[in-house]
């Protein structure tokens, strides 16, 4: 009885960790959408941007959403590492010979890709939105006013063309997010019972494409700038 208790529970969390993982995988691809205009792609491309991050940051729906995409990363990174800590227990440990496992590549560093990503957000959360909610301030060198979302296009132009550490970690946290992203798209699916031979390899495929547009997509951004100046 205990056991099935544990196996029922260990699935729970599993799904919770995919459900979550993929909404936070489709809310990238919106993120993606909006910062891709800091570039400048079109004329009016900063108005563009600061138009949709005025919109995201006062309408009223996506002020709900915030709080659930702030709900979703907590319990995504929390049910994360619980699942691999009871993953470590279930494997155990202390073996005099180190067997060879079978376990893929990006299930195994899934947990500490995880925490180089996590750390990143708490850097970017303290530069946008700590900053917005009055937590933290503008670097002084940028001359910008305490930002609200209006002033977010002219404060990441600023990181990305003066800041050269923050660049830098940016583009390498985003060559670990794809990483991360890759397999656990595809672990995500597999969770939620779509692994069968007919479409897994189609899953794996729309994946690796995913993760490759997702971290080159941010990554592009801080290099232009880096290259520009």
């Amino acid at each position: 009885m205990g056991k099935q208790s544990f196996s029922l529970s260990s699935i729970t969390k599993k799904t919770i960790l995919a459900l979550f993982g993929l909404f936070l995988a489709v809310f990238l691809v919106v993120h993606l959408g909006i910062n891709i205009f800091i570039l400048p792609i079109t004329e009016n491309h900063s108005e563009f941007f600061a138009e949709a991050a005025h919109f995201m940051g006062t309408n009223p729906v996506i002020k709900v959403f915030e709080v659930v995409l702030m709900a979703a990363f907590i319990i995504h990174i929390i049910t994360g590492i619980v699942v691999q800590i009871e993953n470590w227990i279930a494997r155990g440990k202390g073996y005099k010979v180190r067997q060879k496992t079978t376990t893929p590549t990006g299930s195994r560093y899934m947990i500490y890709t995880g925490i180089v990503v996590f750390l990143f957000l708490i850097l970017h959360f303290f530069h946008f939105y700590f900053i917005k909610l009055g937590l933290a301030s503008a670097p002084a060198a940028a001359a910008i006013p305490q930002p609200t979302e209006e002033h977010f296009y002219e404060l990441a132009v600023y990181l990305f063309k003066n800041e050269m550490l923050y660049s830098i970690l940016y583009i390498i946290t985003f060559g670990f997010l794809g990483f991360h992203l890759n397999h656990a798209v595809q672990s995500a699916f597999q969770t939620l019972g779509f692994n069968h031979p007919r479409y897994t390899p189609t899953i794996k495929v729309i994946s690796s494409i995913y993760a490759i547009i997702i971290s080159v997509g941010f990554a592009i951004i801080p290099i232009y700038f880096m290259i520009v100046g």
